[in-house]
């Protein structure tokens, strides 16, 4: 459960810094459209070190795990 925590944690830290923050929405549905974006980014575009530099769609995809 520990390990849960941890991940969403660092998620939410990852979302606001690179974001959230940086691009201050003026509304709601700008932000709506933003973490749409961000998240097709994070999810197929961005490498991650704790996905030995894959993508979490390459890992999906893959049927790797986290190394």
């Amino acid at each position: 459960m520990l390990l849960d925590n941890v991940l969403i944690e660092r998620l939410w830290w990852t979302l606001k810094y690179e974001e959230i923050y940086p691009k201050a929405y003026a509304d709601g549905l700008a932000l709506h459209q933003g973490l749409g974006d961000y998240f097709a980014y994070y999810n197929g575009e961005r490498r991650h070190w704790a996905l030995d530099k894959k993508t979490p769609a390459e890992v999906f995809v893959g049927g790797g795990g986290w190394t």
